[in-house]
């Protein structure tokens, strides 16, 4: 008898790539003529990301640079949780941080998700902060990868251990 076919649905970020699109981001941001004088920058500052500028328009726009050096990086913008803009004294900053691993409410969504819509037969299960998922055949697990690419999370998600 054939035994099940699985894949492990993780939410994992590479520090590296954002640690490039970060230095990329701030490289540009410190020649780019419509920064000049603003005192913006992006910077890590421990685990969190943080965007400084003088106003709050030019975080925003400090924060578009490095949106697009993630994206080409191959960063998925939903791995980054960002917060609000504060100002200190004449300084606006935002911070965000980077969300690794599946929470416990995201992997039941999910799971959830794959039982009410994927194909029947297939089994979810949880371990740790990772989602493992199996079927008998190949295809319905690649049936329920296109679905959990379709569906619309907070989470940035990819598929592991397919075997």
């Amino acid at each position: 008898m054939a035994a099940d076919s699985s894949f492990d649905v993780v939410s994992k970020v590479d520090r590296q790539e954002v640690d490039n699109a970060i230095n990329q981001a701030a490289k540009e941001i410190s020649q780019r003529y419509d920064f000049r004088g603003t005192g913006a920058g992006v910077s890590w500052s421990g685990d969190r990301v943080v965007l400084v500028a003088s106003s709050e328009e030019r975080v925003a726009a400090a924060l578009d640079v490095l949106q697009t050096k993630l994206i080409r990086r191959g960063v998925s913008l939903k791995a980054i949780d960002l917060g609000d803009v504060r100002q200190s004294g004449k300084e606006h900053r935002q911070e965000g941080s980077l969300k690794e691993g599946l929470s416990t409410e995201d992997a039941k969504k999910i799971a959830k998700i794959v039982r009410d819509e994927g194909p029947k037969g297939v089994k979810t299960q949880v371990t740790g902060d990772e989602l493992r998922v199996s079927a008998k055949s190949r295809d319905d697990l690649q049936a329920v990868i296109a679905l959990l690419k379709g569906a619309d999370l907070d989470v940035a998600l990819q598929f592991t251990n397919y075997r």
